[in-house]
């Protein structure tokens, strides 16, 4: 993190309550609930009192007049009262806090890398479907405590405040920056000026879903789908011009050089674009809801976040474009000269792209790719505000990463950078000038991970809750969503659940400028989703199927793995797959559980199947059999993501030597270590890897101790008919459907090949 400490700011903070510290320092950005957006409710803010008063200088200033109460507790008084009790404990709670601060800081030049210890935190909300009982975690619900005057820097840019402001600002033709949209062919005109009727509205809960397949050249097999009356289907252009995509200025400029880092070698040719991403941004620039699963951190992934910027910020521009233009045209028109609803431009709330992303490294280079792609190569700079401090809190320092920690190629890929989970951020664009850590409800753009979404949306019954900021969401973009399996998918649930509600308050909208779509509680169904991921899974393709009901339709990338990932196993090992019967996919647990006690490890608890390692991807699943190996008093040891280092090493340790027959592993220790697990001679998973290349990873771990033992190698696999994706990765699409037709429980016995 950025250091920005000042005397003056020092002073400030020792005016603030615990709460209100713990909130700055996390996040370092005022609660959403806490926003102003229109300029009618901003000029009786604080903002005011820095032209007549040094904010510095606040503190002295009551101490010389204690009677006077401050423009900030006058409004903070407006919002919530808070009682002399809840102050009481504030006080009591601070002095705690002050003392963890203070032992975190000793413990900074921990032994343990900072990677791993991150990766730890991460993991730290996961399986769960509530947040958790963590006294950081239950601060939230308190009003936060940074205002608009505490953090100037942040709230109070009074020299660029009035460039973000959409209801203050006019379109300046001659400037050069955003010209207004006259083109009636524009996708983004089209899609936000379609009339639903209402009759179609209701016919959407009985419609079935039409589908139509066709294959295209780079993403391979595409399914269009609606639920609408019309599926409209389309093939990728053979040649794409830019002038031909509608993107507002300065992007047709800009584009070129900021994605000339993949456009050497062969692909030169294709012009502006990859052939990938000539595809996706055909699909993006239609509006269709999109499911691209073939995003690796490795391979693609800079790829797709080029694309998929290009077109949040093509996007922004148009709509902000839209509006100023109309303003000017407002400003022009005589008073009763026109209709109003010439001028509907705009929705509920000013947010309308929501970028969710795992990681601060990936927020940091979503920015950089918006002020990239709003730059170019141009003399003038463009304005961005908070930009050192953004990259202090968001970048990372190479150093910090020990030299000696040798991990896999995608684990170097996925966790590079800064790696905390928890934050969110606004970002304001307008005019050639971006603004970042804006207000909720004055940002354009909100880059998050679907925890730091979390701690503001709340649960039912806290007191300080708030939504409203996702009510007018025209683009949502979920990057990476095979890590959030990782972290806690019943975040990224909860964020779907409150996506495009009505909101509880106006927020001091303008309602003759919001479109009848919006006010008719129907922006779900204009919202564009785009959603990209690593792999095919049923969580991810519920998400998409339940909440993508776009009138556009939807379009989904659903390729078929030819060769499975058990070709990459490196041992000569036999790989038997057991078939387990379920009447449901809801009794799908207990019948595993069920096959596993009463077929499985009988076989095992012989003292000659010793090293056994038992592999289980979901952390409930292990949580059951650690309690039943408990009650069993069987010799087991157990490896999970919460497992504190020393007992991670006494567990490798009593497995190598055979002291412990039996090692129970998640998943997602393997997927936030990779640590290499040495002394196994039996392998066992319970179920399928989430991940196929975490397969072959897992097996080729027995390499790590040949002692002539390959002989008695054994690798059993546990598997049913709603296993299919998982099944068809791992083994190939062809060899999986040859299982799946079976009826009886079935024996294979496949060897891998070097």
């Amino acid at each position: 993190m950025g250091k920005r400490s000042s005397r003056s700011q020092s002073q400030l903070l020792s005016t603030l309550t615990k709460k209100q510290k713990k909130h700055l320092r996390d996040f370092g950005e005022e609660h959403p609930f806490y926003d102003r957006v229109s300029s009618k409710e901003a000029k009786p803010q604080i903002c005011q009192l820095s032209e007549n008063s040094d904010t510095s200088n606040s503190e002295s200033e009551s101490e010389s007049e204690p009677e006077e109460v401050s423009g900030y507790h006058k409004l903070l008084a407006t919002l919530k009262n808070v009682s002399e009790e809840e102050e009481e404990e504030e006080e009591e709670e601070e002095e705690e806090d002050e003392d963890a601060l203070a032992e975190a800081e000793m413990n900074s030049d921990s032994d343990v890398s900072k990677e791993e210890e991150t990766a730890a935190e991460s993991a730290g909300m996961q399986d769960s479907n509530v947040l958790p009982a963590d006294p950081k975690e239950k601060d939230w619900d308190e009003p936060p405590g940074t205002s608009q005057q505490e953090s100037p820097e942040e709230f109070t840019d009074t020299k660029h405040e009035s460039l973000f402001s959409l209801e203050t600002n006019f379109l300046e033709e001659e400037s050069g920056g955003h010209c207004p949209l006259k083109a009636s062919q524009d996708p983004f005109l089209q899609h936000v000026n379609k009339e639903l009727k209402e009759r179609e509205i209701q016919a959407v809960a009985t419609n079935p879903k039409t589908t139509q397949e066709l294959k295209w050249p780079t993403l391979g097999q595409l399914v269009f789908s609606s639920k609408f009356q019309k599926l409209e289907t389309f093939k990728p252009p053979k040649d794409l011009d830019l002038k031909a995509l509608y993107l507002q200025k300065p992007l047709e400029s800009t584009w070129t050089k900021t994605n000339s880092q993949f456009l050497s070698g062969p692909q030169k040719s294709s012009g502006p674009f990859t052939p990938l991403q000539k595809e996706l941004f055909v699909v993006m620039n239609s509006y269709r809801d999109l499911f691209y699963p073939e995003r690796t951190a490795l391979k693609n992934g800079e790829e797709v976040r080029q694309v998929y910027c290009l077109h949040a910020i093509n996007h922004v521009l148009k709509a902000n474009a839209q509006v100023l233009a109309n303003n000017s045209r407002r400003r022009g028109q005589k008073p009763g000269v026109g209709d109003d609803d010439d001028f509907r431009d705009q929705g509920l709330t000013r947010p309308k792209v929501l970028i969710v992303v795992p990681f601060r490294e990936a927020a940091l280079r979503v920015v950089q790719l918006f002020i990239s792609l709003l730059e170019g190569d141009s003399k003038k700079k463009i304005i961005v505000s908070n930009k050192k401090r953004f990259n202090g809190e968001y970048g990372s320092d190479p150093e910090e990463r020990p030299p000696n920690l040798k991990r896999p190629e995608d684990y170097e890929a996925v966790f590079v950078g800064n790696i905390d989970d928890h934050f969110r951020i606004g970002v304001a664009i307008l005019q050639r000038s971006i603004r970042l850590y804006a207000p909720f409800y004055s940002s354009d753009i909100l880059i998050a991970s679907p925890l730091g979404l979390r701690t503001i949306i709340g649960a039912d019954g806290e007191k300080k809750r708030d939504f409203d900021f996702l009510s007018s969401i025209e683009l949502l973009i979920i990057d990476q969503a095979d890590i959030y399996l990782m972290q806690n998918w019943e975040h990224v649930l909860h964020l779907m659940n409150h996506m495009n509600l009505l909101p509880l308050d106006s927020h001091g909208v303008d309602f003759s400028r919001v479109r009848m779509w919006s006010l008719n509680n129907w922006s779900k169904y204009y919202r564009q989703t785009l959603l990209f991921g690593a792999l095919q899974d049923a969580q991810i393709n519920s998400v998409f199927n339940k909440y993508c009901v776009n009138v556009q339709g939807q379009v989904a990338v659903r390729n078929v793995p030819l060769t499975g990932s058990i070709s990459h196993v490196l041992v000569q090992l036999p790989h038997v797959f057991q078939r387990m019967e379920a009447d449901n996919l809801a009794s799908v647990i207990d019948a595993r559980f069920n096959f596993f006690v009463n077929k499985i490890l009988p076989q095992y608890r012989d003292a000659v199947m010793s090293h056994t390692l038992i592999y289980v991807p979901s952390y409930f699943d292990f949580v059951r059999l650690r309690n039943y190996f408990k009650k069993e008093d069987l010799n087991f040891t157990h490896i999970c993501e919460y497992t504190q280092k020393s007992a991670i090493s006494r567990a490798r340790h009593f497995f190598l030597h055979g002291e412990r027959q039996f090692l129970l592993l998640t998943e997602r220790f393997h997927f936030y270590k990779r640590y290499t697990i040495k002394g196994i001679r039996n392998l066992i998973f319970y179920e399928l890897p989430t991940y196929p290349h975490f397969y072959s990873e897992v097996c080729n771990m027995l390499r790590a101790t040949t002692r002539g033992e390959e002989a008695a190698w054994t690798c059993t696999i546990l598997y049913s008919k709603y296993d299919a994706q998982r099944l068809a990765a791992v083994v190939g699409a062809e060899r999986a459907a040859q299982m799946l037709q079976s009826k009886k429980n079935v024996h294979l016995f496949i060897t891998g090949e070097r």
